[in-house]
Formats: C-alpha cells, sequence, structure tokens
C-alpha cells in the first residue's frame, strides 16, 4: 500500500513538472506508449495482490535482505528524482537546448531510474514470493523499456547536449565515466 501511495505522489509531481516544463516551450514525444507504461504498472500492483492473497500474503525468509535493499533502492529513486529536479517526469518531456543533468547518479550512469524500476519489479514479488508477477512483469518491463529508453535517448539526442555527455555511461550498471 506504501508503495502505491507513492507512486500515486510521485504522478502529482510529474503533472508539477510537466506543466512547469510545458510553459518554457517543453516538448513530449513518444505519448503514444505513456498509457501502456501506466497499465503495466497497474498490471503489476494487481498481479502481487492476486498471486500474494491467493496463497496467504507469504513473506520471504529473505524479508530483511530484501527489505534492505528496496529502502537503498527507494535512495537511488529519490537521489535521480531531486537530480533532475523540475526535469524528472515519468513522460518524455524535453527542454531544446538545455544540458543533460550529469549529477547525482547520473554522474554513473544513463538511467537510474530505469535501474530502480528494475529492481523494483524483482524485488517486490521476491519479497512476498510472487515468483509469476516477478517473471511475467519483468518480460514486460524490458520490452517496454526497451522502446521507452530508444525514443527517449533519439530525443535526448535531437534536443539536448546527451551525445557527447552521457557516450562514456553505462544504461543501467554504475561506473566512473573516467575508467575505460
Amino acid at each position: 500500500m506504501l508503495l502505491i501511495v507513492q507512486r500515486l505522489l510521485e504522478l502529482r509531481v510529474a503533472k508539477r513538472n510537466q506543466m512547469w516544463m510545458e510553459s518554457r516551450g517543453g516538448i513530449e514525444i513518444g505519448e503514444e506508449h505513456y498509457r501502456w507504461i501506466v497499465m503495466l504498472h497497474i498490471g503489476f500492483f494487481l498481479s502481487m495482490w492476486i498471486e500474494t492473497s491467493t496463497r496467504g500474503y507469504p513473506v520471504s525468509d529473505w524479508w530483511p535482505l530484501i527489505a534492505c535493499a528496496l529502502l537503498i533502492v527507494q535512495f537511488i529513486r529519490y537521489w535521480a528524482i531531486t537530480s533532475l529536479g523540475p526535469y524528472w517526469n515519468t513522460r518524455i518531456i524535453f527542454m531544446p537546448g538545455a544540458q543533460v543533468v550529469k549529477q547525482g547518479p547520473y554522474r554513473f550512469m544513463r538511467h537510474p531510474n530505469y535501474t530502480v524500476v528494475i529492481l523494483e519489479l524483482a524485488l517486490i514479488p521476491l519479497l512476498f514470493e510472487a515468483y509469476a508477477t516477478l517473471v511475467l512483469f519483468s518480460m514486460l518491463n524490458a520490452w517496454m523499456l526497451f522502446h521507452r529508453i530508444r525514443i527517449e535517448e533519439r530525443g535526448l539526442s535531437k534536443y539536448t547536449d546527451y551525445a557527447s555527455v552521457m557516450s562514456k555511461h553505462s544504461r543501467f550498471i554504475p561506473k566512473n565515466p573516467e575508467q575505460k
């Protein structure tokens, strides 16, 4: 329940940021797939509820370790969100001529927020032993991210200095961009 409330609050922040960016000339691309992302996340929580409720809400014996990992993942989520500031959004919106954010976790990887989502879609089902949800939604999310990241990176390259700034960064795995 806490994660659902968290997502709803994030959607409010995203809407506020969307209005701010659009009032300053922000351009949205890829909006046709946004509803599928929303449905994927709603489906994830519904699947979790169905799978766990039919089995009596089991909790993994590894729950302390998984809960700690989830807390770390949430820290990274909010580190990424605060690093992007008013540019963070659940939609793909660009400010033409803007410089790519190079602070926070963006110093180490191109898509820390997507890394967080990948980890959440694994850790949350592991916590409640919802293995069917883990497999199904990890696969659906991989398909969605494959599509979304192509659109996002194309837009970033077109509207910002992304290509020159992030070329040495890994998409999902943190690394020091100074290393070869």
